[in-house]
């Protein structure tokens, strides 16, 4: 067992805490956190079932971005969508025997990094060249979008440019989730890739990239608009109203 090899596992073991550990630390931050208005975004829905229809119109099509900013959306929903399809693809090497579906998507997963870079490529541009979003932008904004196009760019040179050994490499993954660490290939490609998706793992619980499970706990979006069918009560208020 190499050095190298000693060396990443410990690095995504330690990524992985930090990263399910801090998402469940901003979840039940999110879920504790009053709402003590009624602000549901108008026109809005006034039952539950409207309520699921609309978080399922703004999870898959983004409908409040296509509504404010068509070519934001255009460049935001294309790295999304191509973000799933790339992580699809990379679920081959957590499995064995891969899944029928995982299997199946394989090939637009491959191609998928390509519309990715086209994605992020728009949204840097858009933080660059619009004024008032240049204005609001920070150093991080930059950071978080140069971290993922260096990821996209380093996992594209491995498929197009230089190949790695994906056989050892995938005997590797397998081996961290069985706490049964196998030799690491030590292409620098794969390395800088693999520190760089470290890096993101480690830096998501406490970057704007929360608004992923962010989300799900928007009172603009999760509220029902029934201000005067059902009094509207926070929880932390409830108990004082007894």
């Amino acid at each position: 067992m190499s050095a190298l090899a000693i060396f990443y596992a410990l690095l995504f073991y330690a990524a992985t805490l930090m990263l399910v550990g801090g998402l469940a630390v901003k979840i039940r931050s999110y879920a504790k956190t009053p709402a003590p208005l009624l602000i549901p975004t108008t026109p809005a829905p006034i039952d539950a079932t409207g309520v699921v229809l609309r978080m399922t119109r703004e999870v898959v099509f983004f409908e409040s971005l296509f509504k404010a900013s068509k070519w934001t959306w255009v460049f935001g929903w294309l790295f999304h969508a191509s973000l799933l399809l790339v992580l699809l693809r990379h679920l081959r090497y957590f499995q064995q025997p891969v899944w029928a579906p995982i299997v199946f998507v394989q090939f637009f997963g491959t191609y998928a990094g390509l519309t990715l870079i086209a994605g992020l490529i728009g949204l840097w541009a858009r933080r660059i060249l619009v004024d008032r979003v240049r204005y609001i932008s920070t150093p991080s904004d930059h950071l978080h979008l140069a971290l993922l196009l260096a990821i996209g760019l380093s996992g594209l040179a491995m498929r197009f440019v230089a190949h790695t050994d994906i056989v050892a490499l995938k005997a590797f993954m397998l081996g961290l989730m069985r706490f049964d660490i196998q030799p690491l290939p030590a292409d620098p490609l794969l390395l800088l890739h693999l520190t760089l998706v470290a890096l993101l793992m480690i830096v998501f619980p406490i970057s704007k990239l929360l608004h992923a499970p962010g989300l799900f706990f928007s009172p603009t979006r999760m509220q029902i608009d029934n201000p005067r069918e059902a009094r509207h009560l926070a929880s932390w208020a409830a108990a004082l109203d007894r």
